[in-house]
């Protein structure tokens, strides 16, 4: 683009990827048959994400976030990884405390002192999109363009604080917005039902993880629920992520808590709350020594930190199940 065509950016680093090379990605990569995928949290890590990747993953520690896939994560000790959502909570606090990330693409972050002392210290670096343009980014990575036009970020301060442009419109001369592209490496998503070839059903409010998925180079899928392929053939209307997108299949109960699935279980509030007490360096190593290095995986974790009496109550509490299923 010449110059004089643009009329503000923010000088700051981005991830692009030339929509040519993702293409080539998903022609040569992408399987289409439909073979099992079933793995461990543990060995879908392993195998999918590696120091340095780009992770993005549409819903957060309140609802429907991938924190069983985090947890992983952070027990393999992964380093350098950049993180995109469009609001990221206490995930955040616990990838920058365990070393893990150190960029962050955002339209809202939060809660907690840590992550902004974190950010504050320079301990982990912070772009700041807004929800719709960094869900831009993502349908424009989907879509295989390199970048989409938006009027939401002009004359705001995050034409400061992203990399986005401010361009001349070809059509009326007058200024528009342009956001770039994003495929990321892996994405994870946590859904409520998946078949072992990786079609997978999401019920109730989807941010976009079918966006990820379709412009992502890997994904991860978690679910709380293994069903048959013959249920998705039977009503495939239903189906919200195909598999032919999918990497790998993780059967992972509970895989959001702390937070909720919609009418599965609700939000421990409690572990919540000491998630917002993680203040310090040394409050945050003893959290994680006890509710991920000193446990050997998900399931152990429920069992010996969550408990079958917790996971009933919670169960009990997500009584409204009105449109979804």
């Amino acid at each position: 683009m010449k110059e004089k065509e643009i009329r503000a950016e923010g000088n700051v680093e981005y991830r692009f990827t030339h929509p040519d090379d993702f293409r080539e990605h998903v022609r040569d990569r992408k399987g289409r048959n439909p073979a099992s995928k079933l793995c461990s949290a543990g060995e879908a890590v392993e195998t999918f994400v590696r120091d340095g990747d780009y992770i993005v993953y549409d819903f957060s520690s309140l609802t429907r976030g991938p924190q069983a896939l985090v947890r992983e994560v952070i027990r393999q000790r992964r380093k350098d990884l950049w993180i995109g959502a469009e609001f990221t909570l206490h995930e955040s606090s616990l990838l920058v405390g365990a070393g893990c990330a150190s960029r962050i693409d955002v339209g809202f972050l939060g809660y907690g002192n840590y992550i902004g002392r974190a950010v504050c210290a320079g301990r982990v670096r912070v772009y700041e999109w807004t929800n719709g343009g960094l869900a831009l980014r993502i349908l424009a990575g989907a879509r295989g363009v390199p970048f989409l036009p938006s009027r939401d970020l002009l004359g705001s301060d995050n034409m400061k604080v992203s990399a986005a442009r401010t361009i001349e419109d070809p059509y009326t001369g007058g200024p528009v917005c342009v956001v770039p592209a994003l495929n990321p490496d892996v994405a994870f998503l946590h859904v409520h039902q998946a078949d072992e070839t990786g079609n997978a059903r999401i019920f109730g409010t989807n941010l976009f993880a079918l966006e990820a998925a379709l412009a992502s180079f890997r994904v991860v899928v978690s679910a709380e629920e293994i069903i048959e392929t013959d249920e998705f053939r039977k009503d495939p209307m239903r189906t919200t992520i195909p598999f032919f997108l999918v990497d790998a299949v993780v059967h992972a109960p509970f895989g959001a808590y702390p937070g909720a699935m919609p009418a599965r279980y609700e939000i421990d509030l409690d572990h919540v709350d000491r998630l917002n007490s993680l203040d310090t360096d040394e409050r945050m190593r003893a959290y994680l020594e006890e509710n991920v290095y000193s446990v050997s995986d998900h399931e152990e974790f429920l069992d010996r930190r969550v408990g079958a009496k917790r996971m009933r109550d919670l169960r009990r509490r997500a009584t409204i199940v009105e449109g979804y299923r």
